[in-house]
């Protein structure tokens, strides 16, 4: 992470996922990074292997905005916060699953969808965006999806994932055109990590070549490089692991 300060602070919200674990010790290996907050809603944070004394674990649970709030001063008392990143989703629970036509839609699966893609996030951007080092270079970035393009969608069905994630899509470009006004150095990203091996993808992982099909430390290693060379004047798009735009 060449371009943000020395002794730069990354807070990593779902830090006990397969693609947040991965982004919270890849930062903990980064010797550019001061601090490492790992929050979680059981609030133990991965085991970031030996010597990672820099993370911290915090509790945070994105459907709940005072856990949120306090989560994000607990981070901001060691000082400001340079990068920040959104590492959580939802696709399929026990008793919900992808739509494949508009006659399985459910009003409740729809607001468990929108209320973790789309409104936590916001919410932490909330609370984080006045947290950060704004005066430096300093990334919000989000986990979306490349389904969540409406351009994009050839295929229909799963709908409440693709509504959710292209409701995110538009409160980062939001956020990022009232964030431009007060910081020429602040980046908000959109980030889709691939179809990656974790419990998110894995009982939709039937028709993907194995070369498409990446780790958690893969991802999260393209994803911290394409955070990383990001630039203010691409702020509010989203962009996939190789670094190429996903368009709305």
């Amino acid at each position: 992470m060449s371009h943000f300060p020395s002794d730069y602070r990354a807070l990593v919200v779902g830090s006990t996922g397969g693609i947040g674990a991965a982004l919270t010790r890849a930062l903990c290996e980064d010797t550019r990074c001061a601090a490492v907050y790992a929050a979680s809603r059981r609030g133990t944070g991965p085991d970031p292997g030996p010597g990672h004394d820099k993370a911290h674990a915090l509790t945070l649970d994105l459907t709940d905005e005072t856990s949120i709030e306090d989560a994000v001063a607990t981070a901001r008392e060691g000082g400001p916060l340079h990068l920040v990143i959104a590492a959580t989703g939802f696709l399929h629970a026990e008793d919900i699953s992808p739509e494949k036509t508009w006659r399985h839609l459910d009003g409740d699966a729809l607001m468990t969808a929108y209320r973790i893609n789309a409104i936590g996030p916001a919410l932490l951007a909330k609370h984080a965006l006045k947290a950060m080092a704004l005066d430096e270079r300093s990334v919000f970035a989000a986990l979306s999806a490349r389904v969540g393009s409406i351009s994009d969608n050839r295929l229909g069905g799963w709908h409440a994932y693709r509504a959710s994630k292209a409701a995110l899509n538009q409160i980062l470009k939001t956020l990022s055109i009232e964030l431009a006004r007060k910081s020429d150095t602040a980046v908000i990203a959109g980030l889709h990590p691939g179809t990656v091996d974790t419990g998110l993808s894995e009982p939709f992982q039937g028709n993907v070549p194995d070369e498409k099909l990446f780790t958690p430390a893969y991802s999260a290693g393209c994803l911290l490089s394409v955070i990383d060379g990001l630039d203010p004047g691409q702020s509010g798009r989203v962009f996939d692991w190789a670094g190429e735009e996903v368009l709305p």
